[in-house]
């Protein structure tokens, strides 16, 4: 009989901590909201000279699975696709086509194509963009 009931409490414990781990914030998904990018990897010119004027961001909005944002140059909009902690940025966004000076725009777009899957640090204010194991983008949530 105390078999059965630790047995019992591990498997509730398991399955409350997979609650946890989903990330809800007063009733919201802690994945819906506005990030801006604070970091992306990869290129050679620094964070501040890809992005001078504007720094990209992402709206998330998990209910309505759609992702809109701005690349620093043009809007974009599209379906969000996820799957627990899986995230892609491949299918069909759709974009303004106005004319950008620099790399940053194509850089911000060919990385968050790579991306795989996400993570958002304890404190709910730092969302990861990961390809495999390494984290190509870091955003800040926006108030």
């Amino acid at each position: 009989m105390n078999r059965l009931f630790i047995m019992l409490l591990v498997i509730a414990g398991v399955f409350m901590a997979c609650a946890a781990k989903k990330n809800i914030i007063n009733g919201t998904d802690e994945l819906s909201g506005t990030w801006q990018l604070d970091y992306v990897s990869g290129p050679r010119i620094t964070f501040e000279g890809l992005y001078p004027n504007k720094k990209p961001f992402l709206k998330i909005e998990v209910d309505s699975n759609r992702v809109s944002g701005n690349t620093s140059c043009n809007n974009f909009f599209g379906k969000l696709d996820r799957d627990g902690q899986n995230i892609s940025f491949k299918e069909g966004l759709g974009m303004t086509k106005m004319a950008c000076p620099g790399e940053g725009e194509s850089v911000f777009l060919r990385t968050l194509e790579k991306i795989d899957r996400y993570d958002i640090t304890d404190d709910g204010n730092t969302l990861n963009l990961i390809m495999g194991d390494i984290a190509l983008m870091r955003f800040k949530r926006q108030e």
